[in-house]
């Protein structure tokens, strides 16, 4: 078995059930006693954060990258960065270290894809919705993204910050994620990618009438099954 370095922290919230879906893969694969072996280096939200809204996308990806090196220092066979947001700077990660790193982008279009599924909606941080990083890495593979408008975008990047990654979760908020989730589809999503690994402690299946893409479910998994190849 692999050892899988996971950079997490970002928010703690949601590296959470990161490593609970790693380890029920694991077991599930293997079954017995058997769990994963992973490395977590949690970073200190406060000081990401701060970046993101700063704009300072060059000094958060050199903290990642340095957390990443310390990984791959200690024993990882591979990467994994337990959030959708901060894959805007893993081509600068990805270049300070050799061992490889799993797109969390990458794991969710194998997923839709093998659902023969078109279109999806994308819900995430607007830095997510927003740039390039994400939405054209799904298009790159054949997909069609929808995007909320603007004010809707808004309102998904607040309810992140101000509630999820704080471990908020408000009924109003849920409605109001079902409420857009219900828009997009109506322009013609045949899924929805939840696309940032909060969004899956909020909604859940049976909250849209189109099949959820739950990324932080997609990427614990496919990490678990990397460290099983």
């Amino acid at each position: 078995m692999k050892t899988i370095g996971l950079l997490g922290g970002m928010s703690w919230e949601s590296t959470l059930p990161y490593y609970r879906i790693i380890n029920q893969t694991i077991s599930r694969e293997l079954g017995g006693f058997h769990s994963a072996k992973i490395l977590l280096f949690s970073m200190d939200f406060h000081e990401i954060e701060a970046l993101q809204h700063a704009g300072d996308w060059e000094r958060a990806g050199a903290l990642l990258a340095e957390a990443a090196r310390r990984l791959e220092t200690a024993g990882a066979d591979f990467l994994v960065i337990a959030t959708n947001t901060m894959h805007k700077v893993a081509p600068a990660i990805q270049r300070e270290i050799r061992i490889p790193l799993l797109h969390i982008a990458d794991a969710t279009a194998d997923v839709i894809q093998q659902e023969g599924i078109g279109t999806v909606g994308l819900l995430g941080t607007r830095f997510t919705m927003e740039g390039e990083f994400y939405r054209a890495r799904l298009e790159e593979r054949g997909l069609r993204v929808l995007l909320p408008d603007a004010a809707e975008r808004e309102e998904i990047h607040r309810v992140i910050y101000d509630e999820l990654c704080r471990g908020q979760i408000l009924e109003a908020s849920r409605s109001l994620y079902e409420r857009i989730m219900e828009r997009l589809v109506t322009e013609g999503a045949q899924g929805i990618i939840l696309g940032c690994t909060e969004i899956s402690l909020l909604v859940q299946r049976g909250s849209s009438a189109v099949p959820l893409f739950d990324t932080t479910e997609i990427h614990g998994q496919a990490a678990a099954l990397w460290a099983l190849a």
